[in-house]
């Protein structure tokens, strides 16, 4: 098992720590801010929000790290989404079943992404861990995983779930 970083208690977290680590979630309406409907604007601006807070605290680094990582498969669904309609729209081709089906995949999607951004974003607000079905685990182990050329190992004690 590989050693990690304790994790911060709320009461250890600094409100300026928190808002970084929650607009980290909130990139999710840089496309609307932008005034275009392009759905890759939000994963852009997620990447660079990383890259920019990462270094702030491993708190900030967890939740940015986990706002990246969670963003990529709807925005590649959305992307998908977007050239198929316009591929509709420009060259005459049938809106099919598969079509529907894949429309409304999309959406729950967009739907489930949106709602566990907002809770995350609230949970960080808080000074709170949140943990991602599947990208909670990853981005632990991205801003919390002792690295060999650290000098300060230190055990954890509370991890998330498995």
């Amino acid at each position: 098992m590989s050693k990690h970083h304790s994790l911060p208690q709320p009461d250890e977290v600094s409100i300026e720590e928190r808002e970084d680590a929650m607009g980290g979630y909130l990139m999710m309406f840089a496309a609307i801010a932008a005034g275009l409907p392009l759905p890759i604007i939000n994963l852009i601006a997620a990447v660079i929000y990383y890259y920019i807070n990462r270094k702030k605290s491993r708190f900030v680094h967890f939740h940015s790290a986990q706002s990246v990582l969670s963003q990529l498969p709807t925005s590649i669904m959305n992307a998908v989404l977007v050239f198929w309609t316009l591929r509709i729209l420009f060259y005459d081709y049938e809106y099919g079943n598969t079509y529907w089906g894949y429309l409304v995949t999309v959406i729950l999607a967009n739907l489930f992404y949106f709602g566990f951004s907002i809770w995350a974003a609230i949970k960080a607000r808080r000074g709170q861990m949140y943990y991602f079905i599947f990208f909670g685990r990853i981005s632990y182990d991205i801003a919390f995983k002792i690295r060999e050329n650290e000098n300060n190992p230190v055990e954890a004690v509370n991890l998330p779930p498995k």
